[in-house]
């Protein structure tokens, strides 16, 4: 009885230390502070699954309404939905990975409705040479469109045409959506013109709190949750090297792909790094992509990443797409008749894993 009324008080300690957080901008929407304050407990309990566009495509289909590869393998929908705004700052009508604007909104206002979880990453081209956002021909980018910088003000069109994508997500009666918004992800490595190789910390810093700055008292944005998102790191330093302030990061998240032997060891190390921080920071812990060869692997969900994330606290941990033309790389979600699917079911039933059957009636939109 007493071990009981000690986890029973241990339980209710963190609804209420849940329940009393608050999203870094002072003027967040109810829905995003619930939204923030349910994340914050569930993570204590649950594991939420997303997949990056997985209503608007997957493997050998595309813009299918209803469809969804993980839903034919296990009968139900993601938990949590990624959505890709690349070229969205150039005008255009359609993102990099060729999904309409004006669908993915639709598709968000759905999952909305639904109860489930969406979020935001953004492949912005390269203001300073005009390239992709995987040109790293020049350190000057990152500079280059601070505040004084030549490109400056090319810089806050691309923020104002992301604002008006923002702008627009929100219900009949006007009601926000709130959204995960992961801006400069895997910023440790050197891949992406805001790499640790093309700026310095510094400025790195700078351009995460110039922007949200700009959204926040600019643009009148307050249905955002920020997320700081690195790739793979060994240490606490390494993490916090460019990390731009509590003040206005939520989640605290990590990126980490199976490349080898060495990924469950390699993600105990971020997930351990991550969920230590976001305790002491009072923040969201999350693996906010990964994926794996799934051919090369087919029990890759339960015997490897589960196994590897069962002990700690994260929100959700979400893969990335499943292609529908040709691409550098395979699906990394399951679909129908994959060699993954028997073992992506055991996935799915597991008590820790949470999918959108089961999320719609936590109504983390509510207040609890």
């Amino acid at each position: 009885m007493k071990l009981l009324s000690i986890l029973s008080l241990l339980f209710l300690a963190n609804i209420t230390w849940a329940q009393k957080s608050m999203p870094t901008d002072s003027k967040a929407t109810t829905e995003t502070i619930n939204l923030y304050r349910n994340l914050m407990q569930l993570q204590h309990e649950k594991l939420m699954f997303g997949h990056q566009d997985d209503l608007a495509y997957g493997h050998t289909w595309v813009f299918e309404e209803g469809r969804s590869d993980v839903k034919e393998v296990c009968g139900d929908y993601p938990a949590v939905y990624g959505w890709e705004l690349g070229h969205i700052e150039l005008g255009d009508a359609y993102s990099l990975d060729s999904v309409y604007f004006d669908k993915i909104q639709k598709w968000i206002k759905k999952v909305y409705d639904r109860g489930g979880v969406n979020t935001i990453s953004w492949h912005l081209r390269n203001p300073y040479t005009g390239g992709t956002a995987w040109d790293t021909s020049s350190k000057q980018a990152v500079k280059s469109i601070l505040p004084g910088g030549e490109k400056h003000e090319l810089f806050c069109t691309y923020l104002d045409r992301l604002a008006t994508f923002l702008e627009g997500l929100k219900t009949e009666d006007g009601t926000y959506i709130p959204v995960l918004f992961r801006p400069y992800h895997e910023h440790t490595g050197s891949w992406f013109w805001w790499g640790k190789n093309l700026c310095t910390p510094v400025e790195y810093k700078a351009l995460w709190r110039f922007t949200v700055g700009y959204l926040q008292n600019e643009k009148n944005i307050h249905h955002l949750l920020y997320s700081y998102s690195t790739d793979r790191v060994k240490t606490v330093d390494e993490y916090l090297e460019r990390y731009p302030g509590d003040d206005i990061v939520d989640i605290l998240a990590f990126d980490l792909y199976d490349r080898g032997p060495d990924y469950p060891e390699a993600l105990r190390t971020c997930a351990t790094i991550v969920t230590d921080l976001a305790k002491n920071r009072n923040k969201v812990a999350t693996m906010s992509e990964t994926g794996a060869s799934l051919s090369e692997n087919p029990e890759w969900w339960t015997k490897t990443l589960l196994e590897a994330v069962k002990p700690f606290d994260l929100s959700y941990v979400l893969v990335w797409r499943n292609p529908w033309k040709r691409a550098d790389h395979g699906a990394f979600g399951p679909y129908k008749n994959s060699p993954d699917a028997t073992d992506f079911v055991k996935f799915y039933n597991d008590p820790k894993t949470v999918f959108q059957k089961e999320v719609s009636k936590l109504n983390l939109y509510k207040s609890k």
